[in-house]
């Protein structure tokens, strides 16, 4: 059966590689592939509650960047974003556009897991899978489409993905948009590949697609067939097993400390945080009482029970469950900045500014430090200072819409009413909320008083909502 499998393997593998590297895709350009990505992201933003704090964005982000860099040159500007959803999903849609589901990936273990969830996402957009299945005709537009890729994406039985699909042209679409078997192997090659060339361990594909079989045998029946984007979890993880197979052994580096630090910070700050966690301080004392944990698993427990110590204004405890956690990983500058907010969220400013001032003087690249530092700025009135961070945060992270509220405030507070105007435009704008942000730049765009660039500015975001909302 191996020898069978291994043969098998390596035919599948044969005609793959000579299908090419990007398949044509005749139904969409990539100029319209890419105004229809930018049509869905509003969709989703309208839709569904995204996670976009500094610190999980450059995480999943640099995550990214680092398959790319392997994946060679690219059609699109990839952008990665993590949705609150108590589904089991990610998905790529066009343009670049990558979901990942915080149910997904409270369900991984280790970062190998997760960049090969990334890498297969990537393979979809670069084989433009989606897009060589879109037809286009006179009954069946972009906008429409747009609807029916919303609604695979976000599948399932909820009020959201019935409003998503209400009209039937979208439900139609969504049926002919999934994934075939064939796409899911050439995702999973490239993606098996990519992690190859990356030196990680490829049992994280194979840990992660038998997390998947469970989860889709659990749920089967519940969630119609044409919103299982990533169909029959059996067979591609047939597939990765026999192409480690005809490597002969799992290939990569073994897991490290840094690794599983980095990994298991991202995964607790978004379990603390994500809308439906009601077990997540009994799952962190079950991991540290486990014997198969290690000491980094039993220690980044201590982490997210300080995480949710904070959110319960448990100050003392927090701050205790964070200091063990510094002091097993005091190169960490990442926990400073957690320290930092802690101390804020206590309300003794001096001492949180003096933390996150030396944690953006050690990575002035870090945008977590310098976010949470402009807010400390601005609650001890050192508008100025907050403003040129916030400033900063906004040209490194341009879809972060807090930071153009925390601007809005700012300019508010100094009777500068065309700029914060504007500023909350762009929150809403990035918060999918399309007639706000359409009020906001009207109201600037009509102003006769000085500010010819932040109307000009205003005119262009006018223009921009017009085709999002053009059907």
């Amino acid at each position: 059966m191996n020898k069978f499998k291994k043969i098998i393997s390596l035919l599948l593998t044969g005609i793959l590689i000579q299908s090419g590297s990007i398949s044509a895709a005749h139904a969409f350009s990539i100029g319209e592939e890419r105004e229809l990505g930018e049509k869905l992201l509003y969709s989703v933003r309208a839709s569904f509650p995204i996670l976009g704090e500094p610190d999980l964005h450059q995480y999943i982000n640099g995550l990214g960047q680092e398959v790319l860099q392997v994946a060679g040159l690219q059609f699109f500007d990839y952008r990665f974003y993590i949705v609150d959803s108590n589904q089991f999903n990610a998905f790529a849609a066009p343009s670049g556009l990558i979901f990942f589901y915080t149910k997904l990936i409270e369900s991984m273990n280790s970062e190998d897991e997760l960049v090969s969830v990334l890498a297969h996402e990537i393979g979809h957009v670069v084989k433009r899978h989606l897009a060589s299945r879109m037809k286009k005709g006179k009954a069946i537009n972009i906008a429409s489409l747009g609807l029916a890729l919303a609604a695979i994406a976000f599948g399932g039985a909820g009020a959201a993905t019935q409003t998503l699909l209400a009209g039937s042209l979208a439900a139609g679409q969504s049926a002919q948009l999934y994934f075939s078997r064939q796409d899911e192997m050439e995702a999973d090659l490239l993606a098996y590949k990519w992690i190859k060339d990356l030196d990680r361990n490829t049992d994280g594909q194979k840990e992660m697609l038998r997390t998947m079989r469970r989860i889709t045998r659990y749920r089967s029946g519940q969630i119609p067939q044409y919103l299982l984007t990533h169909p029959d979890p059996e067979a591609r993880l047939n597939y990765v097993e026999s192409l480690i197979f005809a490597d002969n052994s799992s290939s990569g580096s073994s897991r490290t400390d840094k690794m599983d630090f980095a990994f298991l910070r991202f995964k607790y700050r978004i379990m603390s945080v994500a809308s439906k966690n009601e077990s997540f301080r009994a799952y962190l004392v079950n991991k540290m009482a486990d014997s198969r944990s290690s000491e980094t698993d039993i220690i980044m427990a201590s982490y997210g029970l300080s995480q949710l110590d904070r959110q319960a204004n448990n100050f003392d405890n927090s701050l205790k469950q964070l200091s063990q956690v510094i002091d097993a990983f005091p190169e960490q500058n990442i926990l400073l900045v957690d320290k930092g907010i802690l101390y804020s969220e206590m309300g003794e400013l001096d001492q949180a500014k003096i933390i996150l001032e030396g944690a953006l003087n050690t990575d002035v690249s870090d945008m977590y430090a310098a976010f949470n530092l402009a807010k400390v700025l601005l609650k001890t009135n050192e508008l100025k200072k907050a403003e040129e961070l916030f400033r900063i945060v906004s040209y490194q992270m341009p879809e972060f819409p807090q930071v153009y509220f925390e601007m809005g405030r700012i300019q508010a507070a100094q009777g500068r009413t065309l700029e914060s105007r504007f500023n909350l435009g762009k929150y809403n704008l990035y918060e999918g909320k399309l007639k706000l942000a359409q009020a906001n730049f009207k109201q600037v765009a009509d102003n006769q008083d000085d500010g010819a660039e932040l109307k000009k500015e205003s005119e262009e975001m006018l223009e921009l909502i017009e085709r999002l909302k053009d059907s």
